[in-house]
């Protein structure tokens, strides 16, 4: 069981520097674990100003976990528009929003019991 934990963190880091990498922003991590019922074990959501970065955001992500850990998204949805992208790592799924459909969607409050964690940026 450590091991899988371990797995996590390593992942989550690493998704957290794919996106700092481009300037992803407003970065949290959600913890659903002691959550019944929930799809995987961490929600790492963000935001991107555009359609561009958006995808950018998503390539650096999978380009840094592929490298690292040699792992990839088991799916990929949503990067024809791009203005919510989901990356599905099994136990960790990964968020990336425009601004706009963020703060419509605001996935945060839906998962309001989970422990969030903010990332703060420095750029």
């Amino acid at each position: 069981m450590a091991k899988k934990e371990t797995n996590n963190d390593q992942l989550v880091a690493h998704i957290i520097k794919g996106i700092e990498e481009v300037k992803g922003n407003n970065i949290e991590i959600l913890d659903l674990r002691e959550i019944d019922n929930t799809v995987c074990d961490y929600f790492v959501i963000c935001s991107g100003t555009s359609n561009t970065q958006v995808n950018a955001i998503v390539n650096s992500v999978q380009k840094i976990v592929s490298k690292s850990l040699k792992d990839k998204p088991w799916h990929i949805e949503g990067s024809e528009n791009a203005e919510w992208v989901l990356m599905d790592y099994v136990t960790v799924v990964v968020h990336v929003f425009q601004k706009h459909i963020r703060e419509y969607y605001d996935i945060e409050s839906l998962w309001g019991d989970a422990k969030t964690t903010s990332i703060q940026t420095n750029y």
